[in-house]
């Protein structure tokens, strides 16, 4: 495993130059809109990652079935006589994770190609993880959990959480995908966040490798697919680092996400996994109120990039008074614990100043819709804009702050450079990881009798 990962950031760090020119015939580039000029590079690079990565695990199924082919397995001999003990479920374990895998990479490319709308994407991870639920259902079938010891007084030790527990393993693979997904934006983030969730996975993993402990089988096969993962994604975030020469895309967002999510189902420790995403359940939570439109969320909630200092600042969202109960508990509750800023603008400080949105993808959009205003297309889109003029004139608005992490960092700690923000993600979730090893194995003890 550990010579296919190398020879997979190989692959993959030749391979990305090679492919840039076709990728950038084919149509697949985009603007890194936080750069002075604005350049033009190749995109979806992340399926060039995800190709060599499914080559490599094609190439090594046949070496953890190794001892069976020679006739080492001491499982395989009794007395003398061979018995065809070929572990069938481990190769079904391992081919429904590539199938999963190959969906998802094949669901993230058709993103990339379409622009799938977000009421959509939760769907691609759920149909791409039906692989696995199938041979988990074949193999294991057990769907009973040990609740904490705080809350057995309420439900005994032992649950059975039957169904329930698949909408579970199908909504980790949902999550896992989607988590990666949203924080992005920025040069180097979704493979640096990527890179140290898998290696903190790997170490976990490799604390278990004492021969004695009954893990071992399932935290081999989680290295099986782990030490692979780092390699090409070693290999392309030399290409993704800042100043970047590629975008990853869509696809690999979903790639990494449900690579972690077939590791976490099928090795057995789902749980520890969703430690190692603490940041990302954080960035998930502070999200809701604009995922579900409680608070008004712009198509992209990228940082702003300011030409003049050449650096990021958070972007902002307008909202139109009088706010609705929900959204203003939401801003009450986002202000106590000091995660939002709200800027008051009266109608005065609003009127005759045209909407440029949020952020650039946000002005963007209110560009086509101009466009559109201008060339007499559609006759509703004239009069939403006609609206939104008088609206401006005659309405007060309050600003807030987008809720994702990248602009909760600038908020705090205020603007900087992207690779610095970058780093600054990165280090956030290093500390995420140690702390997820101190739960693990310091303070289970106050919910778990067993470590």
């Amino acid at each position: 495993s550990i010579g296919f990962s190398i020879l997979g950031c190989a692959i993959t760090w030749k391979l990305v130059p090679a492919l840039k020119g076709s990728f950038t015939k084919a149509g697949l580039v985009g603007k890194d809109v936080n750069k002075i000029n604005k350049p033009v590079i190749p995109e979806s690079m992340g399926v060039v990652c995800a190709t060599v990565y499914l080559v490599c695990l094609f190439l090594f199924i046949p070496f953890p079935f190794m001892e069976w082919f020679t006739g080492k397995d001491e499982n395989s001999r009794i007395g003398g006589f061979h018995f065809p003990t070929f572990p069938h479920h481990k190769l079904g374990e391992f081919l429904s994770a590539l199938l999963s895998l190959q969906s998802m990479t094949f669901l993230g490319l058709s993103d990339d190609l379409f622009d799938i709308r977000w009421r959509y994407k939760l769907m691609l991870p759920t149909i791409a993880s039906i692989p696995l639920l199938m041979v988990y259902y074949v193999n294991f079938g057990e769907t009973h959990i040990m609740m904490p010891i705080p809350l057995r007084f309420l439900f005994g030790r032992i649950v059975d959480l039957g169904f329930l527990y698949y909408v579970y393993m199908s909504m980790m693979a949902v999550f896992c995908t989607n988590s990666i997904n949203i924080l992005s934006g920025i040069n180097g983030v979704e493979i640096g966040q990527s890179l140290i969730i898998a290696c903190s996975i790997a170490i976990n993993d490799l604390m278990f490798l004492n021969g004695a402990d009954p893990a071992v089988e399932a935290h081999l096969f989680s290295l099986y697919f782990i030490l692979p993962f780092i390699g090409v994604s070693l290999g392309l975030i030399i290409h993704n680092w800042y100043p970047s020469k590629v975008f990853v895309g869509d696809t690999y967002c979903y790639f990494a996400g449900m690579t972690f999510a077939v590791v976490g189902i099928l090795a057995h420790f789902s749980k520890t996994m969703l430690l190692f995403f603490l940041p990302q359940i954080f960035n998930f939570i502070y999200s809701v109120p604009q995922l579900f439109k409680l608070i008004k969320c712009p198509r992209h909630r990228m940082p702003r990039f300011n030409p003049k200092t050449q650096k990021l600042e958070y972007s902002r969202v307008k909202i139109k008074k009088p706010l609705n109960l929900p959204a203003l508990l939401c801003l009450k509750i986002f202000s106590i614990v000091g995660v939002v800023k709200v800027t008051d603008l009266s109608a005065s400080d609003t009127k005759g100043i045209k909407k440029t949105g949020s952020d650039n993808e946000v002005g963007n959009g209110q560009q086509r819709r101009n466009n559109i205003h201008d060339n007499n297309n559609d006759s509703v889109g004239n009069a939403l804009d006609k609206e939104d003029d008088e609206n401006d004139e005659n309405t007060d608005y309050i600003e807030v702050n987008n809720f994702t992490i990248l602009n909760l960092l600038l908020l705090k700690f205020g603007p900087m450079h992207e690779k610095k923000l970058t780093i600054l993600v990165m280090a956030t979730q290093i500390l995420a990881s140690f702390l997820a090893f101190i739960i693990r194995y310091r303070l289970v003890h106050l919910l778990y009798e067993v470590i």
